[in-house]
């Protein structure tokens, strides 16, 4: 079955970065758009980033110019380069192939 397994959140100051991974198995990834959505506290999950399987990407504008979405199909792994990160990213984030969801990865950052 389709799993996705991200990994790389933490607790960060404001002004770091961190990158979030997404490792994709039972599927064919390359074939597939990606996504990665978070959801803060009391929140609604929202659409961060999104990669399509020919790469074109598309961002969220509340990030647009600091975070950046890659993938690499022969790793079956996409991507989330977060930099200058800012208290209210602070959230659970998700990767989906917008079927299937992973379970999250908390990113917390203090100010």
């Amino acid at each position: 079955q389709v799993q996705l397994v991200e990994s790389g959140g933490g607790l960060v100051q404001t002004g770091g970065s961190l990158r979030l991974s997404c490792a994709a198995s039972g599927m064919i990834f390359s074939g597939n758009a990606m996504g990665w959505y978070r959801q803060a506290p009391g929140k609604e999950r929202e659409l961060v980033a999104r990669i399509t399987n020919g790469g074109s990407t598309n961002y969220a504008d509340s990030v647009k110019g600091r975070f950046t979405i890659s993938r690499d199909n022969a790793k079956n792994t996409v991507y989330l380069q977060m930099n200058s990160l800012k208290p209210e990213d602070t959230a659970v984030y998700y990767c989906t192939t917008g079927l299937y969801w992973g379970k999250g990865t908390q990113v917390t950052v203090s100010s």
